[in-house]
C-alpha cells in the first residue's frame, strides 16, 4: 500500500506536553489535506505519522510538505512485517528503479521499533542486501549509495522507502499562541511570517494602504500574500486599514523628517488595539536592523514603545539576500515583486530621522487626537479570508489576484 512516512521534528522532545503537541500537529495535517479531492487517512506511530489514501502519492506529499512540525517527509509502501513480504517489497522496490537508472548501487538501512521481530537491524540489513544482490545483481554501496532502502519495521506493518524529502520543520501552527502580521508587499513581512509560524504562531494579518491616496494594488498583493502563507497554516484573516487620511494629518502637524517613524508608531498602536479583537498575542514585523533608515536601533525602540503588544522581528540579523532567498524558496517572492503603491512611501520626507526618539514623536502625536484616530482606524478596518473565497471571489485571470470586493470586518476569534 503506498503511503507517506512523516517524521517529527521538535515535537517528539516536548516531554509532558508531547500529547498536546502531536495533537496539534495532526489537526494542522487534516487541515492541509482539506479539499484534496480524495479520502484520506492518518494513523501514528512513535515519532512518525503515516498518511495514505485514494489520492496521488505526489499530491499528499505536496500538502504535508507544507506543514510545520514534520522533519522529513518520505513517499513509501507498507507491507506485513514478516521476512517474506519485506523481501519480496525490496526487490520490487530497487527492480524499478534499476528500470530507469541502470548500474546503481544500493544500501539498506532497517529500523526495528518492533523489538519481538525475530531479527536485529544490521542483521536483517545484510540479508534483504544479499536477496537483493542476488535477484538483481545490483552492487552494494554503503558509504555513498545511489539509492538508499529504508526500511522501518513496526508491529502494524513494515515501510520502505527509497526518497526522503526535506520537511519544513518547526513546531506545529497554533501551538506558541496567535500573532498579528503587519504585512506589507516587499519581501520582508512574508518571510517573517513564515519563520514565526515556523516557531509555533498562528498568524493573522494586517496591511496598511495610502487609501484614498494610493490605488488598491498593494491590498491586491498583500491578499496573495496573505493566500500564499496560508497554504502553510489553517488560514489566518487579513485585516485592510487605509492609514492616508491619518499620513496627511501626522505630515500637517510638523511631523517632518518624523513622518516614517510616526507612520510606524501609527502602525503598532492601530494593530495592537486590532490584535486585541482577534485574539492576538504579539506583533510581528519583517524588520532587519540598519536594513533602511526607519530601521535603526533607535527608531526601533522608539516605534516599540508605541505597541501594546510585545514586537517579534524574525529577520532583525538577516540581509537583505537572505530574505530574499528564502522567499523564493517558500513562493512569496514572485508576488513581492509585483508593482504597487506603497503607502510607506506617502508623504515620506526626503531625508529619514535615523535618531527618532520617542519625546519629540509624542511632540508631534500630541497635536492629534490619537485615541480618537485609532478607533476611527480600526472601526473602519475591512477584513478578507484569503485561501477561503467563494467561486465568485477568485483570482483575477489578468494578475492572479484576487477580483476587487466589497468585505466586513472579521469577528474575534
Amino acid at each position: 500500500m503506498p503511503c507517506v512516512l512523516l517524521k517529527h521534528g521538535e515535537v517528539h522532545l516536548r516531554g509532558r506536553n508531547r500529547d498536546q503537541f502531536e495533537q496539534r500537529l495532526r489537526n494542522n495535517l487534516r487541515s492541509a489535506l482539506r479539499g484534496i479531492g480524495g479520502s484520506t487517512w492518518i494513523q501514528d506511530a512513535r515519532s512518525v505519522t503515516v498518511l495514505g489514501g485514494q489520492v496521488l502519492l505526489e499530491e499528499l506529499v505536496e500538502r504535508a510538505g507544507r506543514v510545520f512540525g514534520f522533519n522529513s517527509v518520505q513517499p513509501a509502501v507498507r507491507v506485513p512485517s514478516t521476512v517474506d513480504a519485506i523481501y519480496a517489497a525490496a526487490v520490487e522496490t530497487l527492480a524499478a528503479i534499476k528500470a530507469e537508472r541502470p548500474g546503481i548501487a544500493f544500501a539498506v538501512r532497517v529500523r526495528r521499533r518492533d523489538k519481538n521481530f525475530p531479527l536485529t537491524s544490521s542483521r536483517f540489513e545484510g540479508q534483504v542486501g544479499a536477496h537483493i544482490r542476488q535477484e538483481l545483481g545490483l552492487p552494494v554501496n554503503l558509504s555513498a549509495p545511489d539509492v538508499e532502502l529504508s526500511i522501518e519495521i513496526d508491529r502494524q506493518g513494515s515501510y520502505l522507502s527509497w526518497v526522503r524529502h526535506r520537511g519544513q520543520g518547526g513546531v506545529p501552527v497554533g501551538s506558541s499562541g496567535r500573532a498579528l502580521v503587519l504585512l506589507s508587499g516587499g519581501y520582508d513581512s512574508p518571510v517573517a511570517a513564515y519563520r514565526a509560524m515556523r516557531r509555533g504562531l498562528a498568524c493573522d494579518f494586517v496591511h496598511f494602504t495610502g487609501a484614498p491616496y494610493t490605488n488598491a494594488s498593494s491590498v491586491y498583493k498583500a491578499y496573495a500574500l496573505a493566500r500564499e502563507l496560508n497554504r502553510y497554516q489553517p488560514a489566518g484573516r487579513l485585516h485592510v486599514i487605509a492609514l492616508g487620511h491619518a499620513q496627511k494629518q501626522l505630515a500637517v502637524a510638523g511631523a517632518g523628517r518624523l513622518q516614517v517613524v510616526a507612520q510606524r508608531r501609527l502602525m503598532v498602536r492601530a494593530a495592537s488595539a486590532l490584535a486585541r479583537e482577534v485574539g492576538a498575542a504579539a506583533l510581528v514585523t519583517g524588520d532587519s536592523l540598519g536594513q533602511v533608515a526607519s530601521q535603526t536601533l533607535t527608531n526601533m525602540a522608539t516605534v516599540d514603545q508605541a505597541a501594546e503588544l510585545t514586537v517579534l522581528r524574525p529577520l532583525v540579523g538577516w540581509d537583505k539576500q537572505e530574505i530574499i532567498d528564502e522567499a523564493h524558496r517558500i513562493g512569496t517572492a514572485e508576488i513581492s515583486v509585483l508593482p504597487d503603491e506603497d503607502c510607506c512611501k506617502l508623504l515620506a520626507p526626503e531625508r529619514i530621522s535615523t535618531r527618532a526618539h520617542v519625546p519629540e514623536v509624542e511632540r508631534v502625536e500630541r497635536r492629534l487626537e490619537m485615541d480618537e484616530l485609532i478607533e476611527e482606524l480600526i472601526r473602519k478596518a475591512q477584513c478578507m479570508r484569503p485561501g477561503d473565497e467563494d467561486p465568485g471571489d477568485g483570482p483575477s485571470a489578468a494578475a492572479g489576484l484576487p477580483a476587487q470586493r466589497e468585505v466586513a470586518r472579521c469577528p474575534a476569534s
